[in-house]
């Protein structure tokens, strides 16, 4: 098997990778464009333009790894074949290329062209949940649904259809995938913890799950994104935000995150669940006059949705690519920078008279961590399979 049939054989290795060179190049130009002015050929403001690609760029790409890599292990169904991945990769890369140069394409086409790829990659997996169409696999169908109905708002402003839409659609896409993670991420940290641990010989004191508190706390992080796309008053959205947050940090004190002190590939896991929690917590107070709401945001999106999108790609990653779990010494840094990223950049907008400082070095500090990834990810991604199987 050459190594290009290789790379477009599984979902996780050409999606994972273009996740970590993307989320290395908007946030370059970003931190950049802080310091010297870098003219992109797109007619959207800067601001707008590194929030989408980070959402619905970055975060679209680690979303098409992870289901085409996780669903057919769910249902039994036949995994993907080469032409779908090679397709849906440049669908993908057809809507980063549409919205950077959209200043020489009509705003209708960039708008079809970067909606295209979600709608293609939920048919994908829709057909592989007919096999075992169990409630819980499908409801991530109408999460992806939510977050191609946030990219959409954000094209009916910036063709001109409405006015004001962008600032929602950015906001619930972020929100969208949030819910994700309180579905995804509440089922793997528990499960990997509880694996962990009985490998280790232990038996008691495992991490629990109450479906009734799961129920909630997802509930409440689908209701985010709802009341956002309905444009609730801002106080309404901060009081769910509030019981996002609130339900997500509830949920994890029962999974022994102590256990995991020593081992990065866990740890990273419940650190970055818990950001969620607590950039939710911080989103619902900003609604009340209480912080700001920026920083708030960037708590969110860097800390949580940055740090468990990099936590969970590596995870899958070493595991089926049969390596050992173990995260190497350049992957367990890039675990704890993307917190430092978060809290710097919580301090620039908190802070005025450091803002710019501040902004610079979470940049710098995201950029060295998704570095790291790509570097120590390398051979996982590009190389062969090794002959252990994955957990």
């Amino acid at each position: 098997m050459t190594a290009v049939r290789r790379f477009f054989g599984e979902g996780f290795r050409v999606f994972f990778l273009s996740a970590g060179l993307y989320a290395l190049l908007a946030v370059g130009l970003w931190t950049v464009s802080l310091v010297m002015p870098v003219p992109l050929p797109s007619r959207v403001p800067s601001v707008e333009w590194h929030a989408h690609e980070l959402i619905f760029g970055f975060g679209a790409a680690a979303l098409g790894g992870f289901l085409l890599t996780a669903v057919p292990n769910w249902t039994g169904a036949r995994a993907a074949r080469h032409v779908f991945i090679v397709v849906a990769a440049g669908l993908w890369l057809a809507g980063r290329l549409a919205v950077g140069f959209s200043d020489m394409l009509s705003p209708v086409l960039v708008a079809v062209t970067d909606l295209a790829f979600l709608p293609v990659l939920a048919a994908k997996i829709a057909t592989q949940f007919i096999r075992r169409p169990k409630p819980q696999n499908v409801m991530f169908l109408g999460l992806l649904a939510l977050i191609w109905t946030a990219n959409l708002f954000v094209h009916l402003d910036w063709t001109g259809l409405a006015t004001g839409t962008a600032r929602v659609g950015l906001y619930a896409g972020l929100y969208g995938l949030v819910a994700m993670i309180a579905v995804l991420g509440g089922r793997v940290t528990p499960a990997f913890t509880r694996n962990a641990m009985r490998r280790s010989g232990r038996e008691t004191g495992l991490p629990r799950s109450f479906p009734r508190l799961d129920a909630a706390a997802i509930a409440a992080a689908i209701a985010l994104v709802l009341a956002t796309l309905a444009g609730a008053p801002d106080r309404i959205v901060g009081i769910v935000a509030l019981l996002a947050g609130a339900g997500q940090i509830a949920r994890l004190a029962f999974w022994r995150g102590g256990y995991t002190l020593g081992q990065p590939i866990l740890w990273s896991l419940h650190l970055s669940f818990a950001l969620i929690g607590i950039g939710l917590v911080l989103a619902g107070l900003a609604a009340f006059g209480i912080g700001d709401p920026v920083g708030a945001l960037h708590v969110v999106a860097i800390g949580g949705v940055g740090g468990m999108t990099l936590a969970v790609m590596s995870r899958a990653s070493l595991g089926h690519s049969g390596r050992p779990l173990v995260a190497p010494a350049p992957l367990a840094i890039a675990y704890g920078l993307l917190p430092v990223a978060a809290l710097l950049r919580w301090v620039a907008a908190t802070v005025p008279d450091v803002f710019r400082a501040a902004t610079l070095a979470a940049g710098a500090a995201w950029m060295l961590a998704f570095l790291l990834y790509v570097t120590a990810l390398w051979p996982a991604l590009w190389g062969p399979r090794l002959a252990q199987s994955p957990e």
